[in-house]
């Protein structure tokens, strides 16, 4: 069995919602093979699948996808069928573009839109009414939901520049160092997350047969914190996404982020077995890669998206990563 590391605190938040309708917690609780005195013991740990049963019973209980915790319903089945008119999208841009329209007709008590600014996204995604969220567990969910569909859409982490809440920190703030990549803000206007635009292009490489099983294991996937990589490495890897590739930070820039000097930034990632040009054209060329398998992206759009001036430089840069250029490439993974 899993090691339990889920604060006690998400035992009570979950029910507090079908509670509020009448439901019993300790029927609840047993519904997922949770033992009726944990509850308000902040010493006993969950673990993610006794979160999953839990959140399950909840569902089945109060028939609502939001637990109890909205101004309005949102009847079960509701996030399945936004995945599913999502799934043939080619991009996570066109994913979240799509997932907001389609929640800003069936959820009046959510206030959900993408905006652009000076290249980087805010994808709002804010209760308008949360007097019944008192713990704030329905917020979080919801930005969860997102963030880790986003990433299992694509198949990989992406690196948000930063997650925000429109309340303070609350007294559980440490689990959410560990659910939320990226930079924390707490009494903010608006709830939501942030992320560069150059994300939006990644491909959705997800089939149905793939969604029906995510859908089948739900909340499951979501509620999973992947592993966390406490590199050097992985750190830069983190302050250069949120970036064009055309002005990445150089080591000076970093090590004032990172409060280093240059020198032992290099030293470090020498230790580590890489540099950072290493890591910068790793990123280039895994985003080259992943570009490329968008059928509607032409290898100039791709180029340019990489920060390439002429699409010839690109051209020989992709043969130096691959072994081959971008138009064989394409045309023996895109058939």
């Amino acid at each position: 069995m899993a090691k339990p590391h889920i604060a006690n605190h998400y035992l009570q938040a979950t029910i507090r919602g079908a509670q509020r309708q009448g439901h019993d917690a300790c029927s609840l609780l047993t519904q997922a093979d949770i033992p009726n005195d944990w509850l308000g013991h902040p010493e006993q740990l969950i673990t993610e699948q006794q979160l999953t049963h839990l959140i399950k019973s909840v569902w089945r209980a109060t028939r609502d996808e939001f637990l109890g915790m909205s101004s309005e319903r949102c009847n079960n089945g509701t996030f399945a069928l936004m995945c599913e008119y999502c799934i043939s999208s080619a991009t996570l841009g066109a994913v979240l573009r799509k997932s907001a329209h389609f929640y800003r007709i069936v959820c009046n008590n959510l206030d959900i839109a993408m905006e652009a600014h000076d290249k980087q996204v805010f994808f709002r995604l804010h209760l308008k009414d949360a007097r019944n969220d008192t713990d704030h567990l329905l917020q979080e969910f919801l930005i969860l939901m997102w963030e880790r569909m986003s990433c299992w859409l694509v198949d990989q982490q992406i690196p948000f520049a930063h997650t925000q809440f429109n309340y303070p920190a609350p007294s559980h703030e440490a689990e959410y160092q560990a659910m939320y990549p990226g930079e924390l803000k707490f009494n903010q206007g608006v709830c939501g997350f942030q992320l560069h635009e150059k994300y939006l292009h990644l491909p959705v490489v997800r089939n149905e047969q793939e969604l029906r099983e995510f859908l089948q294991a739900a909340p499951a996937y979501i509620l999973h914190r992947p592993s966390q990589d406490e590199s050097l490495r992985s750190r830069i890897q983190a302050l250069l996404a949120r970036h064009d590739y055309v002005d990445m930070p150089g080591l000076t820039t970093l090590g004032e982020l990172l409060h280093m000097t240059p020198r032992n930034i290099g030293r470090k990632l020498q230790d580590e077995g890489t540099s950072l040009r290493k890591i910068k054209e790793a990123q280039r060329r895994e985003h080259a890669v992943r570009l490329m398998t968008t059928e509607n992206l032409s290898i100039a759009e791709v180029s340019e998206q990489l920060g390439f001036s002429e699409t010839a430089a690109f051209s020989r840069a992709f043969k130096r990563w691959t072994g081959c250029s971008p138009t064989r490439w394409q045309s023996n993974h895109n058939h």
